[in-house]
């Protein structure tokens, strides 16, 4: 029996342009140099007491020649990211049945904060865990754990979704029955035939 659904949060209920590709188009930073500074940024701004992220993003910004404030960075970026709203729905009404709806994220404090202002973040979600919180990045498997101890839940009672195979390895290691996120019409026939 299904009690809690696990999902991953960027890229199954946030979707946008990738940023690689967008600091390309338009600022001409190649991927091949923006996406290994966007990981070693990322390596420090999401786990706790890093510094205010843009402090990690303001060396880069000069280094490409590119002007903008935090404000600034923050709106291009977040802005871009759309809410799926058949996600949402889904979530809603996994919770109308009872399931628990439960976000792994590994993110930073001032994307987390932004989605703070998301209305549905608190209306369809039973807890959001962020690895800038919890100091726990996925594929740790203590991400996992954590989720499983604080609600008291056997992994054989979870489904997990995300769009990276670490990831899901990691859940299915610790007994999580773990798919990849395709879309949101294969999530609902893959947990609709999991609880029916």
């Amino acid at each position: 029996m299904i009690k809690a659904v696990i999902f991953d949060l960027n890229g199954v209920f946030i979707h946008s342009e990738r940023l690689s590709d967008r600091f390309e188009r338009d600022f001409g930073v190649p991927v091949s140099e923006f996406l290994p500074k966007l990981g070693e940024i990322m390596d420090f701004v999401r786990k706790p007491g890093a510094e205010p992220a843009f402090r990690y993003w303001e060396p880069a910004l000069k280094e490409w020649n590119i002007s903008m404030t935090e404000e600034e960075l923050w709106k291009y970026w977040f802005d871009a990211e759309i809410p799926s709203e058949e996600m949402i729905a889904l979530a809603r009404e996994l919770k109308e049945k009872g399931i628990k709806v439960i976000t792994l994220s590994n993110n930073f404090k001032e994307r987390a904060e932004y989605y703070g202002h998301y209305p549905w973040m608190q209306d369809v979600m039973d807890k959001t865990y962020f690895s800038w919180k919890t100091g726990l990045v996925k594929p740790d498997v203590e991400a996992w754990k954590l989720v499983l101890s604080d609600f008291a839940l056997e992994p054989s009672a979870c489904l997990y979704f995300d769009d990276q195979q670490k990831n899901l390895d990691a859940a299915e290691s610790v007994g999580i029955q773990s798919c990849m996120f395709k879309s949101p019409e294969d999530t609902r026939t893959i947990i609709e035939n999991s609880i029916s």
